[in-house]
């Protein structure tokens, strides 16, 4: 693995409202640790995409029965550093031989009735979730951060490969890698 890019770049979180006010006022992110989550544990951001994260925001109001209105969203500078891409062969590469070691821990104490799963929607990732942290383990490299791709949504016209959610999403294990929060402009929405 390497270090990405040596630049910096713009990401986005949706979160609720007072929890945005807090972030820029210098609290710190509080990491994401679910058994589903998509890329492992971490904090996670819509990389050069306010539109999408503010989007997301709404949704989580919406599942939570709350009123969107209560949720917003922050932009942050981050340094990638050392970062598990996996628009990388070898960040691929690495994934693969870090999901057949699980399979082979699982299979080795006969619990493979426990073995981890997706979800068919992919809305809940639990098999990425555990292979990531797994990666994280027993890998030789302290991952700072992990970047992906992910195609979701409705095709935005017939037999398109272009999707409507389509998003890189950012998870960041390292808060070293956040330089800085700030507030985004509405301008810079849409």
């Amino acid at each position: 693995m390497h270090e990405l890019a040596p630049g910096l770049i713009l990401a986005y979180h949706g979160c609720r409202a007072e929890t945005a006010e807090r972030l820029i006022s210098g609290e710190g992110f509080k990491a994401s640790e679910n058994l589903y989550d998509w890329l492992g544990h971490g904090i996670y951001f819509w990389e050069s995409n306010p539109k999408r994260a503010l989007d997301f925001a709404v949704e989580q109001a919406q599942r939570k029965d709350e009123d969107p209105k209560d949720w917003s969203l922050v932009g942050a500078v981050i340094g990638l550093r050392l970062c598990l891409d996996l628009t990388s062969k070898a960040g691929l590469d690495s994934v693969r031989i870090a999901y057949l070691r699980l399979k082979e821990t699982f299979e080795a104490a006969n619990a493979m009735d426990r073995f981890p799963q997706n979800n068919k929607d992919l809305l809940r990732r639990n098999l990425d979730c555990a292979v990531i942290n797994h990666l994280h383990a027993i890998g030789d490299a302290n991952f700072d951060s992990v970047r992906g791709v992910f195609i979701e949504g409705n095709e935005l016209y017939p037999t398109s490969g272009f999707y409507h959610k389509t998003h890189i999403q950012i998870a960041i294990r390292s808060r070293e890698c956040i330089k800085g929060v700030f507030r985004v402009r509405p301008q810079d929405i849409e």
